[in-house]
């Protein structure tokens, strides 16, 4: 990881950010944003944006991820809010269920790996919230 490293917001410039910040605190967990690169993040990027490294930590664990910041905010580190309402905080079920979910094909290898990775970052919430506090995540939107 490479460049800026930060813990989080200091203030909060709307009610969202205060939301996201606030349920942090609440978990006594905390947010690091690290900027990896400036490339294209999603497959059919056609522009680059920042990447961060967000590290997530709590009592329970810490979650490490890649983030690509939204393209109109390039120039602005990712806030709490911009990566709590990005994660998964719902059991994507079944490949079947998502599929017919989100409007994917069911034999679609680009689906099955967006699935793949949906499960994942599911999995890695359910290990460092409990369930309590990722029913409060599911507020932050």
């Amino acid at each position: 990881m490479a460049g800026l490293g930060i813990s989080g917001a200091t203030t909060a410039n709307n009610e969202y950010d205060k939301a996201a910040i606030d349920f942090l605190s609440s978990c006594n967990a905390t947010m690091q944003a690290n900027f990896f690169a400036r490339d294209k993040y999603f497959p059919d990027d056609k522009e680059e944006r920042s990447i961060y490294i967000i590290i997530l930590t709590t009592p329970k664990g810490k979650y490490d991820f890649k983030f690509g910041q939204s393209i109109s905010n390039a120039a602005m580190i990712p806030t709490e809010y911009d990566v709590l309402s990005c994660l998964t905080k719902y059991n994507p079920g079944e490949f079947e269920d998502f599929c017919s979910e989100y409007g994917y094909e069911e034999d679609s290898r680009a689906a099955e790996k967006i699935y793949k990775s949906v499960k994942d970052e599911y999995k890695n919430i359910t290990r460092i919230f409990t369930p309590e506090q990722i029913e409060q995540m599911q507020e932050i939107q």
